[in-house]
């Protein structure tokens, strides 16, 4: 990127002062290393988005920004209903409710490395994974709906889960107001036989170790120690949150146009959130964000019958489930926001009334998804992010090149064996996927975490690194 485009405001925060259809500024968190790194379509995403109808304050790119469809992936941007504000369901992505969940094992890596291979195995049978994968639930219409009223909620109360569980998800597993009826029903045919599926791309289940602690208050506040194991779960919506997307992207495209929006890129298609399309829009995200609730639940519940197979004195309890393919109502400057978070994660300081009670002095855990291989990390939001941008943060290591780029660089079956001799197995049912998200394929996830706590979105709390990762 440019840099002479932009105005540098600290020493990990510019801005793209406003000019020409802009309403607001926008404003890119990153270092010089990441900003100058950063493909120029974030810039000219990150304006298109600060043009659009009602949006407050600025547009936002987070540190892991990258080229995304009509926002940028680590976008963020808040809207005024009351001001014209609009929702685009390219501001929230295909994957609705994409998310990290990460769980607590009580084990140490002693107790890992002892079963590490078998392990390995048994959760590459148990997880179904890949493009396509399909698990053993089957949805009929009924229990469709439920799902999509209920989220985790609906998984718990059919046994795939503890109530426990409820309170360590955000919105307590379930999204109000979802409205199933404003899914298609080819949405809910992709999603039928999908439940409980990891699916493709960047989605992983990762057996972890704490190789790092930064705040030792909050690591205690969160339950973790050095060398502590845990598992990270990343997946979100499957098919029905792919089509949600899809089908309603058409939808704002026509409505756009009927309501006066120019857009300065078709792929910000969107609608005024208090139209008929954006209502119903609405509904169905909320209800592709109970999918993805209920997907992550059901994981999880396998993931526990492996380990209690596998390691019978493990103890899986939650420590936090938070998407970061959104759009949420927020209470924002004294007001109802409607926030949108592609590729971002909220994070909401300390004292916040939505975290849960146990962690609500500590702040919301942010938890940061590496590629494939390389460290994750857990953040705490904090309460400047709120001025910052929304309490928002990033949500990964973000990527640097290409899927196609990654093909024609690395080949899976090299990249599985590199990562065996470093001490990491990988489990996959493709080798393209696994070359694909080559590690070497993203930016440097400490690099990106640590613009992320300097520029205060998120204070650093603990890294992972990974002993097991089964991919799609």
């Amino acid at each position: 990127m440019d840099l002479s485009r932009l105005r540098r405001i600290d020493e990990n925060q510019w801005e793209i002062p406003m000019r020409e259809a802009m309403r607001v500024p926008a404003v890119i968190y990153a270092s010089e290393a990441l900003i100058r790194d950063m493909d120029h379509k974030v810039y000219e995403q990150a304006v298109n988005v600060a043009t659009l109808p009602g949006i407050v304050k600025a547009s936002y790119a987070m540190p892991d920004a990258h080229w995304g469809y009509g926002f940028p992936i680590g976008g963020v941007a808040a809207f005024d209903p009351e001001a014209g504000g609009v929702i685009s369901a390219g501001g929230v992505g295909f994957d609705i409710s994409c998310g990290v969940r990460c769980l607590h094992t009580g084990l140490k890596r002693p107790d890992i490395m002892k079963v590490q291979r078998d392990l390995a195995h048994e959760l590459s049978r148990s997880v179904p994974a890949g493009v396509g994968s399909t698990g053993a639930i089957h949805l009929e219409e009924a229990e469709m709906e439920a799902m999509l009223a209920g989220g985790a909620r609906w998984a718990v109360e059919r046994g795939w889960g503890l109530p426990a569980d409820l309170e360590r998800i955000e919105e307590q597993g379930q999204m109000k107001h979802a409205q199933p009826g404003c899914a298609s029903q080819q949405a809910k045919k992709r999603q039928r036989d999908e439940m409980g599926t990891l699916g493709s791309g960047n989605h992983y289940l990762e057996v972890q170790e704490v190789t790092a602690l930064f705040d030792a208050r909050i690591a205690a506040a969160y339950g973790l120690a050095q060398g502590d194991i845990a598992v990270m779960i990343h997946c979100g919506s499957r098919g029905l949150g792919h089509q949600i997307g899809t089908e309603y992207l058409k939808s704002m495209a026509i409505s756009a146009v009927h309501y006066g929006i120019r857009l300065p890129d078709r792929e910000l298609a969107c609608a005024p959130i208090n139209s008929d399309v954006g209502r119903d829009y609405l509904g169905a995200m909320r209800a592709a964000i109970n999918c993805a609730f209920a997907n992550r639940q059901i994981l999880t519940h396998l993931v526990r019958k492996v380990f209690r197979r596998m390691v019978p004195q493990a103890d899986l309890r939650l420590l936090y489930d938070v998407s970061h393919n959104t759009c949420k109502v927020e209470v924002h400057q004294e007001r109802p926001l409607y926030v949108h978070r592609k590729g971002a994660t909220r994070a909401f300081g300390p004292g916040h009334p939505d975290i849960p009670a146990a962690l609500r002095e500590a702040g919301q855990p942010v938890l940061i998804g590496g590629s494939m291989g390389t460290g994750s990390y857990i953040l705490a939001g904090t309460r400047k992010s709120e001025a910052l941008a929304f309490s928002s943060a990033c949500h990964g290591a973000g990527r640097a090149m290409s899927r196609h780029q990654a093909l024609k660089t690395w080949r899976g079956r090299e990249v599985v064996d590199d990562l065996a001799a470093r001490g990491v197995i990988v489990k996959s049912p493709s080798m393209r996927g696994v070359a694909e998200e080559a590690p070497e394929a993203y930016k440097d996830v400490t690099a990106v975490v640590d613009a992320a706590d300097a520029a205060g979105l998120a204070r650093k709390v603990a890294r992972l690194e990974p002993l097991i990762c089964i991919k799609g």
